[in-house]
């Protein structure tokens, strides 16, 4: 699919923002068909803010402390990405549980990924949870964000050996560089309009077959 202007997404991050910086090499390179309005982040000292302003992204702060409950704190969320007329929203290691209600009322989908080959091994410290579990093969996902935690249908997935002598460090490491190519991949397939979501599988559209 052919679009007129560039897809619009915003990332939400609380880290240093690896991913926020592949999406943006990604969009500097011409990979990417999209333009990054404004990164989110719910801490300050966020390296991601940093990342953001030196590609020219709005870089906001949304303290949680300055609201009253976690309803309020997504409302303030929300109006930001509305005005920004976002239309899709990437989480890049942020570390706050979004509620049903902010979901619902997104201006567009929500992707997250997941150092994981979902739905093995969600939630906090996925790579150790595969090493104690001895696996020999993890990865990384990337999906839609439903109301459970990362629980959302599945767009894409890359493996990574997992070796005798790995530790979470090394693993991690050889996740994050998949992480870095995939994470952009979903996103580009979603401007190309090529992702269709079937109840708890994602299609992927060839590229002539995608919807004009």
């Amino acid at each position: 699919m052919s679009r007129a202007e560039p897809l619009r997404i915003a990332v939400l991050a609380s880290g240093r923002g690896s991913n926020l910086q592949a999406i943006i090499d990604a969009i500097e390179a011409g990979r990417l068909a999209a333009c990054l309005p404004v990164v989110i982040s719910d801490r300050p000292d966020a390296h991601a803010l940093e990342r953001a302003r030196r590609h020219g992204a709005k870089a906001l702060f949304v303290n949680p402390r300055e609201y009253p409950d976690r309803e309020s704190f997504e409302r303030a969320v929300l109006a930001l990405l509305a005005e920004h007329r976002i239309e899709l929203v990437c989480l890049a290691g942020f570390m706050r549980i979004l509620s049903p209600t902010f979901i619902r009322a997104c201006p567009g989908p929500i992707m997250n990924i997941h150092p994981a080959l979902l739905p093995a091994f969600p939630g906090l410290h996925a790579q150790r949870q595969a090493l104690e579990q001895g696996v020999k093969v993890s990865g990384v996902t990337v999906h839609f964000v439903d109301a459970g935690v990362d629980t959302g249908p599945i767009i894409l997935q890359a493996a990574v050996p997992v070796h005798a002598d790995d530790t979470e460090e090394t693993l991690s490491a050889r996740i994050l560089a998949e992480e870095h190519q995939i994470y952009p991949q979903a996103i580009q397939l979603f401007a190309e309009g090529r992702l269709v979501p079937r109840g708890r599988q994602v299609m992927i559209l060839d590229a002539g077959k995608a919807a004009s």
